[in-house]
């Protein structure tokens, strides 16, 4: 019994499997995109932490 395993998100037509570039682009896109996910995650994370720690901070002119 033979099993066939996609390693791509989307299938693709056993000649575009074969050439090296359009595989390299795949993967290039999808590395590319977690990337920008993870820095996006770090960089909401920063920012509410700043927003928490400026609300923290008492108000240097009395305030209102």
């Amino acid at each position: 019994m033979i099993h066939q395993r996609n390693v791509s998100v989307r299938p693709q037509p056993s000649g575009i499997l074969h050439n090296g570039v359009e595989m390299r682009r795949e993967y290039t896109r999808t590395a590319i995109k977690q990337g920008l996910q993870f820095l996006s995650r770090k960089l909401r994370k920063a920012n509410r932490e700043a927003v928490a720690a400026v609300q923290d901070l008492p108000q240097a002119h009395g305030g209102v």
